[in-house]
């Protein structure tokens, strides 16, 4: 594949080297380029920043490239995107996180939500970790792991970040250096602890899952998740 990188920071060099491995080519990588021609790439993935994400995925959907997204912090917009996918026939794939693992994680995190959601004992917290360099706090793939807890925990009706109320799931962000992301969800008791827990030990897990992805996304049409990338849940 022709692959364009919308952002090349950090995150973009790590899936140019995952992407090159696996045989594929980088054609537009945007930092290095004031301008460029989409229409060159046979899929775009963008890591970018939150401004910067709806322009760089209407473009790739305007015109006919396959994109995938991993920036978080602009979702407010995300109908806005699929209606576009809509209109336009495109092929759109949006994570919080494009880790393997972290993916399966979402799924033990909604299977566990679900077998404490009757048990009025435990209160459940979420813990995430991020390099200081991390733009958006508490981390999409925070957020994903506490609207899935929500879900199930009726008792509770939104997170909040950093702060300890009653009916409120709080959201604990830390940024420490040179951590590549760590989620913990944790349900204590006056009894016991429960807890489950992610830690990821570099960004290829993230960069590999991603390339993964657009791979899978080249030839298909419509707005898919990473549920259908790895067929779970």
């Amino acid at each position: 594949m022709k692959i364009a990188l919308l952002g090349y920071g950090k995150m973009g060099k790590t899936i140019e080297k995952i992407a090159l491995q696996r045989g594929h080519t980088i054609v537009i990588k945007t930092s290095s380029n004031s301008s460029y021609t989409i229409t060159n790439a046979d899929i775009a993935i963008d890591f970018s920043i939150p401004n910067a994400a709806v322009q760089n995925i209407s473009n790739c959907i305007n015109h006919n490239v396959p994109v995938i997204s991993g920036t978080t912090g602009w979702l407010d917009n995300y109908s806005t995107i699929t209606d576009l996918v809509a209109t336009k026939n495109g092929s759109f794939i949006y994570a919080s996180n494009f880790s393997l693992g972290v993916n399966i994680f979402f799924e033990l995190n909604k299977q566990l939500a679900k077998m404490m959601s009757n048990l009025s004992n435990y209160n459940v917290s979420l813990e995430e970790i991020h390099h200081t360099q991390k733009l958006d706090a508490p981390s999409g793939t925070a957020i994903t792991l506490a609207e899935a807890i929500l879900e199930e925990q009726t008792n509770l009706d939104q997170w909040i970040l950093d702060k300890t109320e009653t009916d409120k799931l709080t959201i604990n962000a830390k940024r420490i250096p040179e951590v590549p992301g760590t989620h913990t969800i944790s349900y204590k008791s006056n009894i016991d602890t429960i807890k489950i827990e992610h830690e990821a030990h570099s960004r290829e897990g993230f960069a590999l899952g991603a390339v993964i992805a657009a791979e899978w996304l080249i030839n298909k049409k419509g707005v898919y998740t990473m549920k259908d990338v790895l067929n779970i849940g």
